[in-house]
């Protein structure tokens, strides 16, 4: 009688959200977390110039933000396979707008290490696109999974894209600190929009026999499988290249003599064809092996990175590696997902995708700081083009050889 009720109870509550409702929702929330914290840059000269602080308080406070984000991804990802993701999105959502806030009222470099670093690194660990499409490959069918990554990915390009000219917009009109105020008060959105995204608790009475498995068997699984350690590896090169154009393209463009305005449109036009990039291998990965998509992107950057050091740089050529960049930015994480939860399942998802992000994210961290320490040392960024050609070349091997099937496992027998 009682697992009856249960049972149309949790049929008549899941009634509206229906594999759109929970793509939609699920969208909303990656476009809202992952806009702020791409148009950060667009405060230090404000805040620099009232509070008299030099950019390398803002670049250790932003680093350590990326690198809190990718520590902490397996544990929120741990803590949502367990006990659901709802409850792990709430506390993420508010992190991040605290530590929007405490950024805005923040008069010291520690207190702005703990709201832009500490507090919205944590943040993003609990409410970013990464839960989303832990989110996707739990609650849809397999035949929506894939364009759905693409598009889940997409949205956070899409904040990206759209966060930057509506920050500019609010810094120019009103302050700082009041965009601040409203990008905090929009974060509280993902509260509601988090519930068309529940997963329920996990205890293991309530996972199918197959999927019985403790959090060290599955550590102990996916690091001991080769293809998931080869995965590992390749996603580093992601976050190593993707963190290195970000923060220095702009200012290697201004030495080279290009206006710092078409520095912004090589930005934009990294958003604008990530969103096209997302969604085309969201889609195609239905129809080829995951692993060839990922040497091919690895391969097309180092080509685009070869070509462009390579060629005299003009406003032009600018833009075009802008847009060659963004169909590769980050189409790595739709299949790099997809193979996460084929290889392993959905049990552990959350927290298996969150160690290989841990991987970009210690990528993106080294290719900020190498890029600062190199061009200081030689004046010039040419070392970590190359470094980033190289990363790019063995990522497309290392991704060659991987598996795609689901790992093999030990079947009960019975007494």
């Amino acid at each position: 009688m009682s697992a009856t009720t249960d049972a149309r109870s949790a049929s008549a509550v899941s009634t509206w959200r229906t594999p759109l409702v929970i793509i939609i929702c699920g969208c909303i929330i990656a476009l809202l977390s992952f806009g702020p914290r791409s148009s950060l840059g667009f405060f230090v000269q404000p805040m620099s110039r009232e509070l008299a602080w030099g950019r390398d308080v803002f670049g250790l406070a932003l680093a350590l933000q990326n690198l809190l984000w990718g520590l902490g991804q397996p544990i929120a990802g741990a803590i949502a396979d367990r006990f659901g993701i709802v409850r792990v999105m709430v506390v993420g959502a508010l992190l991040y707008a605290g530590g929007l806030l405490l950024m805005r009222y923040s008069t010291t470099p520690l207190a702005l290490d703990m709201g832009a670093g500490v507090l919205i690194g944590f943040g993003l660990s609990g409410c970013s696109f990464n839960l989303v499409l832990s989110a996707f490959s739990k609650l849809l069918p397999p035949e929506k999974r894939g364009i759905a990554l693409g598009a889940g990915t997409a949205a956070g390009s899409f904040g990206q894209f759209l966060f930057a000219p509506f920050g500019v917009a609010m810094i120019d009109s009103f302050g700082w600190q009041p965009a601040l105020t409203v990008f905090a008060l929009l974060m509280l959105l993902i509260v509601p929009l988090s519930l068309a995204l529940s997963t329920p608790p996990q205890a293991e009475t309530n996972v199918p026999a197959a999927d019985q498995q403790s959090f060290k068997t599955a550590l102990a699984e996916a690091f001991g499988h080769r293809s998931y350690v080869l995965l590992v590896l390749g996603f580093f090169t992601c976050g190593f290249q993707l963190a290195f154009i970000t923060v220095h393209l702009p200012p290697f463009l201004v030495d080279r003599g290009i206006p710092a305005s078409t520095g912004g449109w090589v930005i934009a036009a990294i958003g604008l064809f990530n969103i096209i990039g997302s969604l085309s291998v969201g889609w195609v990965q239905n129809f080829i092996p995951k692993r060839y998509i990922l040497s091919a992107i690895y391969f097309t950057r180092a080509l685009s990175i070869l070509a462009f050091i390579s060629f005299p740089i003009t406003p032009f050529t600018a833009i075009a590696f802008g847009a060659i960049s963004g169909l590769t930015w980050l189409s790595t994480v739709p299949p790099t997902s997809a193979l996460v939860a084929l290889m392993f399942g959905t049990r552990w998802f959350a927290t298996l995708y969150g160690f290989a992000f841990v991987s970009h994210q210690v990528g993106g961290f080294l290719g900020v700081w190498l890029g600062g320490i190199v061009f200081e040392q030689y004046g010039s960024y040419t070392p970590l083009w190359w470094l980033s050609i190289l990363f790019g070349v063995l990522s497309a091997l290392i991704n060659l050889p991987i598996v795609e099937k689901p790992v093999a496992r030990p079947v009960a027998q019975p007494a």
